[in-house]
């Protein structure tokens, strides 16, 4: 569920991603980092194949494009780490998404979102957890925690399956 406040407006960071606009829940974003060196993980799921040390720890990268069908590209001198922590299985995952650029801290309000339509959708409708409508754009917010179900810790560390 989206945290929209009593008011209707939900505090977001938003992002370019393949010529679109996503964003996350601002309590989510615990830092924004520029590129820095990945390692692949053999036999990683394709949506988080690689890891990067984050303030000591490791911690999987996951590129959204994979999730969502786009076309992968090169890393540019915008693109950016925004590392999130998630609750998955009622345990706290930090995890690093690759962005093309990020753009603003911005609030969307409740009565521009909706659901996404059934059928038109070029992405998986389960990805996307609501669409809305700002200025002209299309804001897309992605539902994480469906996207990273097969991410679970082992050792307290995540792993990916």
């Amino acid at each position: 569920m989206t945290a929209w406040t009593d008011d209707g407006e939900l505090e977001v960071l938003t992002f370019g991603l393949g010529g679109e606009t996503f964003a996350l829940e601002a309590v989510l974003v615990r830092e924004i980092l520029d590129l820095m060196p990945e390692t692949q993980v053999p036999g990683a799921d394709r949506l988080a194949a690689s890891v990067i040390n984050f303030r000591g720890r490791i911690i999987p990268l996951a590129d959204l494009r994979i999730a969502f069908g786009m076309t992968p590209q090169e890393d540019t001198t915008d693109s950016r780490i925004v590392v999130i922590e998630l609750m998955l299985d009622d345990e706290p995952v930090l995890i690093g998404l690759k962005t093309d650029r990020v753009n603003e801290v911005a609030t969307l309000l409740r009565d521009a979102a909706e659901a996404p339509p059934a059928i038109g959708m070029r992405w998986p409708r389960d990805h996307i957890r609501c669409l809305v409508r700002q200025g002209g754009d299309l804001i897309v917010l992605p539902d994480l925690p469906a996207l990273f179900t097969t991410l679970i810790a082992r050792g307290g560390e995540p792993t990916i399956h």
